[in-house]
């Protein structure tokens, strides 16, 4: 059996409610009265239910007609949204956007390109991940994520298309009341061998690769970057860092940048990642365009592709 209910009598029901008359929803509306009287009289019997009190010249809800009135905004509301998504389907608007992110991503920067999203497809619902290592990967390969932002391992994988972003610097840090920052430079192996090293750590197998680079007899690990930072502020101890995170406190005199011997500048490049033979939609592809432009802007992030400086993915640490 078709359920007679209909979008067109809900449309009604709300237009009479909020114009209050039958005569007024008919002018909103473009019809006569008496299309409006029997839509809202084949409503209240298929509902079962007196929706308006009659009684008086200007019909006014009952307490029936009220709660009902509720239910068909939602149920207009959801079908707008819903005809609003089928059109940007049909325009290669993805459904929803899913992004996995690499923690060494400049946060501000990302947040400032998806509120331009936001202004350019107001209807598109996202998801954003904010992954260590391989977490942004997992995400990819789970399906959680449509695309993603990350650090390659050097497997690769066949079954996904990656394009060079970006390459992030990291720098040796250390907080400016640790010993290690009287210690005059350049420093080597044997000045830094004895104090705690704050490193990364995976909580998925796709990256262990990725985490070299430890020196010191002492790590300390850590599945994040904000929480590392907090530590690494409060003296626990020394590590890489991405530019952009610490530059201001550098600038503040927070943390003391250190001079190890015989390492040039450290850079991670960036990918945008997604599964072969299934492309991205126009807002994906908008905002990757929109990170581009701003990334040329933000410190510690430099557009040079593979091949032409020094990127050492065994310093993650």
């Amino acid at each position: 059996m078709i359920d007679p209910l209909t979008l067109d009598q809900m449309r009604v029901l709300v237009a009479v409610a909020e114009s209050g008359s039958f005569s007024a929803a008919a002018r909103r509306l473009g019809r006569v009265q008496s299309a409006i009287s029997q839509s809202i009289q084949t409503l209240e019997t298929t509902l079962g239910l007196t929706l308006f009190d009659r009684s008086s010249r200007t019909p006014s809800l009952t307490e029936a007609g009220q709660a009902i009135v509720k239910d068909a905004r939602a149920v207009l509301h959801g079908a707008k949204a819903m005809r609003a998504r089928a059109e940007s389907i049909a325009a290669d608007i993805e459904p929803e956007l899913t992004l996995a992110v690499d923690a060494m991503f400049p946060t501000p920067l990302l947040m400032a390109s998806l509120d331009a999203l936001r202004q350019e497809f107001p209807e598109l619902p996202a998801t954003v991940f904010t992954e260590a290592l391989g977490g942004a990967e997992q995400r990819l390969r789970d399906g959680a994520a449509r695309m993603a932002i990350y650090m390659r391992s050097p497997s690769g994988g066949a079954d996904l298309d990656a394009q060079f972003l970006t390459r992030i610097a990291l720098t040796p840090v250390v907080a400016a009341d640790h010993p290690l920052a009287a210690l005059p430079g350049p420093l080597g192996r044997d000045a830094l061998e004895p104090y705690i090293q704050l490193v990364l750590t995976d909580r998925t197998d796709i990256s262990r690769n990725l985490q070299g680079g430890v020196i010191a007899s002492r790590v300390w690990r850590f599945a994040d970057l904000a929480t590392r930072l907090e530590f690494l502020l409060a003296g626990f101890g020394w590590c890489n860092m991405p530019l952009h995170m610490v530059e201001s406190h550098l600038l503040a005199g927070r943390l003391k940048r250190l001079n190890i011997a015989g390492e040039p500048g450290v850079e991670l490049p960036l990918y945008v990642v997604h599964e072969r033979g299934r492309r991205i939609g126009r807002a994906g592809r908008w905002l990757i365009d929109d990170l581009r432009m701003r990334l040329r802007t933000c410190p510690g992030a430099h557009q040079r592709a593979d091949g032409d400086g020094p990127d050492r993915a065994d310093l993650v640490a």
